[in-house]
């Protein structure tokens, strides 16, 4: 199932003979060990030889070496550099900071610095709320990390999560204009985060929680919510939970069911499972079954943590018991942010007619989508190589430029929804198939759109407190 992608891509510089057959041979070579040729550029010709770059997509580092080793072996060929063209965009790392105000003389520089600067300390030391109008704090968000469960690596710890940590803050800066800086903690005390994000919170105007392992992630941000007066976010629960209810108003519309009618089974009950059954169950769902590594959650089975209890009272009306294969049947739609390879195309037909299959584990998924097409009306994944890519980037920066714009103080579901309607509504009836039930994430329509209903939604949540 996976093919070659841009996560694994390299540029091999080659010298090979001047040859009639030289370019045919080369580009041949890469494509029987199955990489996929992107870019073929002479850099130097000579009348004996010519240097190509060659840039090909890869399975993983292994496949790259196949590739690079296979070129090196063809008669008259010598490799002389490999470039990983994933670690070439991160020399550096991908942002940096830089003044949105001209600093060419001493004038500039007593405004902006001192003397002048004084004077704005004093006006928001006598109204702190002005640091929204006269600081960074205005479109500041933090991304904040403890480095605990990144992407599917793990516990890998805060330095190692930084490129990630980076990237969300270039796809906040790209899609919605928000500046947002990494905050990765050197702990991992549940306790001391709090701590560090209160300290932390005069300077943004929202906090990101990204990567942080459950079921601490819920305490964290629970505490955060009460104790702060700007909205925290865990992207990882509520980012997640966004697409996917969005995704799934878009299926539902494609196979005509209406989502009171329907049994929905969620594998994978950690951060994002949890946060799709909270948000689902807003929309008054039929039913949800929920499965983890121990089968289906019930009431009565046993050792369930305080998340676990919750899900346990709030969804399976039937308190049906069993395997993950039994929930499936007669199910509707099935959601899963758990594990790869958990059931076929025989458990897809065991589930009612014209079923949705939603199989986000990446980097492969619950099902091969292949597999689930062959019973299924509507598959999702998270991945891009495949239709209806479920991503966050459709979510969090709409949310945070809505935030922002709203100076809200606090987040909570009506805004969620707002965005998930918001980001459904963006695949009108003349887009809408199986194939296409979320926008893409390089559609400029999207942030927008989310930004604004955010808006709406938290100004009137403003409006009811008041």
């Amino acid at each position: 199932m996976p093919v070659p992608g841009p996560g694994y891509s390299i540029t091999v510089r080659v010298e090979a003979p001047a040859s009639s057959t030289a370019a045919g041979d080369l580009t041949t070579a890469v494509g029987r060990v199955g990489g996929v040729l992107t870019a073929f550029d002479v850099v130097e010709s000579h009348p004996e030889s010519i240097v190509v770059d060659i840039s090909a997509n890869a399975l993983s580092e292994n496949h790259a070496q196949d590739i690079t080793q296979t070129l090196d072996s063809l008669p008259g060929v010598r490799v002389r550099k490999v470039s990983d063209r994933t670690f070439l965009i991160h020399l550096g790392g991908k942002i940096e900071v830089s003044p949105k105000v001209a600093l060419r003389n001493r004038d500039d520089l007593s405004r902006a610095y001192t003397p002048g600067v004084a004077r704005v300390c004093q006006a928001i030391a006598a109204n702190p709320e002005d640091a929204r109008r006269l600081t960074i704090k205005r479109n500041t968000v933090a991304v904040l990390t403890d480095g605990s469960a990144v992407l599917g690596l793990g516990n890998i710890g805060p330095a190692a999560a930084l490129p990630v940590m980076e990237g969300k803050a270039a796809l906040f800066k790209k899609f919605a204009d928000v500046d947002a800086w990494p905050v990765c903690l050197d702990t991992q005390d549940t306790e001391e985060i709090i701590m560090i994000a209160k300290a932390l919170a005069p300077v943004y105007a929202g906090i990101n929680l990204e990567d942080i392992a459950a079921p601490r992630c819920f305490e964290i941000e629970k505490r955060l919510r009460e104790q702060l007066d700007i909205p925290v976010f865990h992207d990882d629960q509520h980012g997640t939970a966004i697409v996917v209810v969005a995704a799934l108003r878009n299926a539902l519309r494609v196979v005509g069911k209406n989502i009171e009618d329907c049994k929905i089974v969620v594998s994978g009950v950690g951060a994002a499972g949890s946060a799709i059954i909270r948000l689902l169950l807003r929309k008054n769902p039929g039913d949800i079954v929920a499965a983890d590594i121990d089968g289906i959650v019930h009431s009565a089975r046993g050792n369930l943590d305080d998340n676990l209890t919750w899900i346990a009272g709030h969804t399976n009306k039937e308190q049906q018991a069993g395997t993950l294969h039994e929930a499936l049947v007669g199910a509707d739609v099935f959601i899963g942010v758990s594990a790869p390879n958990l059931f076929g195309a025989e458990q897809v037909a065991t589930m009612k007619s014209d079923a949705v299959v939603f199989a986000l584990a990446n980097p492969d998924p619950e099902i091969d989508p292949l597999e689930a097409q062959k019973h299924a009306a509507v598959v999702a994944t998270g991945r891009s190589d495949f239709p209806n890519q479920i991503n966050n980037v459709l979510a969090f920066p709409g949310v945070f430029r809505g935030l922002l714009d709203a100076q809200a103080h606090h987040i909570d579901d009506s805004m969620l929804l707002a965005a998930a309607d918001a980001i459904a509504d963006v695949v009108d009836n003349g887009k809408l198939n199986a194939s296409f039930i979320v926008p893409s994430v390089f559609d400029n329509a999207v942030a927008p759109a989310v930004a604004e209903a955010v808006k709406k939604a938290a100004k009137a949540a403003k409006a009811a407190q008041s």
